[in-house]
């Protein structure tokens, strides 16, 4: 079972009925035909594709000796594979399938799957919907049904809300059988073709913990009889895995999102595409709640997609301006005694101006240290430290002329952080970011990379590029898994502890005290400065005290203009436990708010299910 960071089920299994066929050691395809006819006059079959090679086995199992007679030179072929394909052609060839009725071709469909199962191995031939009648029915010709038993089957359920079926991923079927693509793989490890496997997310990831092993049996055998049976091995049962998501709380969360989302795009945002967060220790890499969701932008339908927040890559936008300053000081281009500047529209010749929003005209030029540029979230700061790094000197209306290596400096900057590269959390199928071109005739482009107006991340990368800052350089790995743990004396009790997760940094960003200081600053002042441009006062009234960054990234959907809004931010701004970071892409306006919105909830409900703020007031 998968259980949550406080111990409740989030993945358990649900038993059921189901019949199954032990295949003996010599069985005849006479047996197998007549068991496959008796079978399906006492249980109720799902219909199934039947196939016309099945049509054929079924055919042959009772008519082969006729069909042998009418091959030329029959007694003369030695090679078994080639006698069974010139028996299938002749039935072919003469359409002796034809007119087959509904109920033979449901018994040539449990003739293949006993047919094709290996001597002494289990198939199961139904699992969903076993009725008492069928139970009695089964049971009062037992006799007449060699192999046949009413056994159990299993599937996945989830106590604590569908939220988590997203992202923990799905098991298949008896029926589904092995992944095709993973089928030679897991065969080789000892599975059957027709196991419960996990297939995705979460359930792949640790499949080896969950399964458990098998029952191991020596058979001995003699003159095609079993004459010993010996176990070897009695099996394991699989272990528990716990999460460092909270159930709880991953649920408030889908609905903030969710909610966001819709009320968003009821108010004059009709191409919203949806919505993502994370919400993860920046000390650990613990994830708290991974939740997100799809928006059709065409008929508003909204969909679940926890998993969005890793494989849905967007522009952000100015919340990754602070890797930016960092970057800068640690080039030396600036300083923390040595950092102010002047916001001004940027004008280059052949190219739109670029200005800050709240200096479009050049009537608001104001002096900014790197602090007050987060504060107000400068484009234009940021843009002349780009200048200033690759050494073009600007002047209004120059040519720009920098060397298409600032693209790799600037994103070499951004990837310590986990901007535009995998994070590294335990949850296949990861994006690692969108990379815009690279060349001379990109070279403006640099600019906007500058504040976040070019590549593309996913939510997971800005929530751990915030916990790199938040914890004062270190890059954690993301993570679900807190713990492997036995089974407990009930499937709702957690048992003994086999492996804990050990936070993983995978680099260190440098930086001395005071540069890490430029940039905390600023992002508190984001919230609490007194600056009137300041963006994210929204969170100010929050205790303990928050420090955020917002993005707005100027997008394109369906033709028509639209923005992404973003945020990332963490709390208490002098001690961080938890980092939120929240996307919203298609939005039709700027100052809609409801990304800063939406973190307000979050971290009221973080206070509320996960932890106390009672301490960090």
């Amino acid at each position: 079972m998968i259980f949550d960071s406080a111990g409740k089920p989030l993945v358990a299994n649900n038993t059921a009925r189901a019949i199954s066929y032990s295949k003996p050691l010599n069985v005849y395809p006479k047996t197998m035909y007549s068991v496959a006819n008796d079978l399906v006059n006492l249980i109720d079959l799902d219909d199934e594709p039947t196939t016309n090679t099945m049509l054929v086995n079924y055919y042959l199992a009772k008519h082969e000796d006729e069909v042998k007679k009418q091959i030329p030179n029959v007694n003369s072929i030695t090679n078994e594979k080639k006698l069974a394909r010139l028996e299938a052609d002749y039935v072919k060839k003469h359409d002796l399938t034809d007119g087959m009725s509904d109920k033979q071709k449901k018994a040539a469909t449990i003739y293949n799957k006993m047919n094709n199962a290996y001597s002494l191995s289990t198939i199961y031939l139904k699992t969903k919907d076993v009725s008492d009648e069928e139970m009695a029915r089964i049971g009062e010709h037992q006799s007449e049904l060699p192999g046949i038993k009413i056994t159990t089957d299993w599937t996945r359920s989830y106590p604590n809300g569908d939220s988590i079926k997203n992202v923990a991923g799905t098991v298949t079927s008896q029926k589904q059988g092995l992944p095709s693509e993973k089928i030679n793989e897991l065969l080789a490890q000892g599975y059957s073709r027709d196991d419960n496997v996990g297939s995705s997310y979460i359930e792949s990831q640790y499949e080896d913990v969950l399964k458990g092993t098998k029952e191991a049996i020596n058979v001995e055998t003699q003159n095609g009889k079993i004459v010993d049976r010996t176990k070897e091995y009695g099996g394991k049962a699989g272990d528990n895995v716990q999460l460092t998501i909270n159930s709880k709380f991953q649920n408030h969360v889908q609905d903030i999102v969710k909610n966001a989302v819709k009320e968003g795009a009821g108010n004059q945002n009709p191409l919203m595409t949806g919505g993502y967060a994370v919400v993860m220790n920046p000390n650990t890499g613990g994830i708290y709640a991974l939740a997100g969701v799809d928006r059709d932008n065409k008929t508003g339908k909204i969909t679940t997609n926890s998993l969005g927040p890793l494989n849905q890559t967007m522009v952000m936008g100015s919340v990754v301006k602070g890797a930016h300053v960092m970057g800068a000081m640690n080039q030396g281009v600036i300083t923390p005694d040595n950092n102010t500047l002047t916001d001004t529209p940027i004008k280059l010749a052949g190219t739109a101006t670029i200005s800050s929003i709240f200096n479009k005209s050049g009537n608001n030029n104001m002096t900014l240290s790197a602090s007050d540029a987060l504060e107000v979230s400068s484009n234009s700061y940021m843009m002349q430290l780009t200048m200033k790094e690759a050494g073009f000197k600007y002047s209004p209306g120059a040519a720009l002329h920098m060397p298409v290596s600032i693209f790799d400096s600037l994103r070499s900057n951004f990837n310590q952080y986990g901007l535009g590269v995998k994070t590294g959390v335990d949850i296949p199928g990861e994006a690692p970011g969108f990379k815009g071109g690279s060349s001379s005739a990109d070279i403006g482009k640099a600019l906007n990379l500058s504040f976040g107006n070019y590549d593309a991340y996913t939510t997971i990368q800005v929530a751990q590029y915030m916990s790199t800052i938040a914890n004062g350089g270190y890059r954690m790995q993301p993570h679900v898994l807190q713990s492997v743990r036995s089974k407990g004396q009930n499937d709702q009790k957690l048992g003994k502890v086999n492996y804990e997760f050990q936070p993983r940094v995978l680099n260190v960003v440098d930086g001395t005290k005071d540069q890490w200081d430029v940039v905390h600053r600023g992002l508190w002042q984001v919230v609490h400065g007194n600056n009137q441009w300041r963006t994210g006062k929204r969170l100010e009234d929050l205790k303990p005290e928050v420090s955020a960054k917002s993005g707005t990234a100027e997008t394109t959907t369906n033709g028509s203009s639209t923005t992404t809004l973003s945020a990332a931010s963490y709390a208490p701004s002098d001690d961080p436990q938890v980092v939120i970071a929240v996307a919203y892409p298609g939005s039709g306006s700027t100052n809609e708010g409801f990304n800063m919105e939406s973190v307000k909830s979050i971290y009221k409900a973080f206070w509320k299910d996960v932890k106390s703020s009672d301490e960090y007031k």
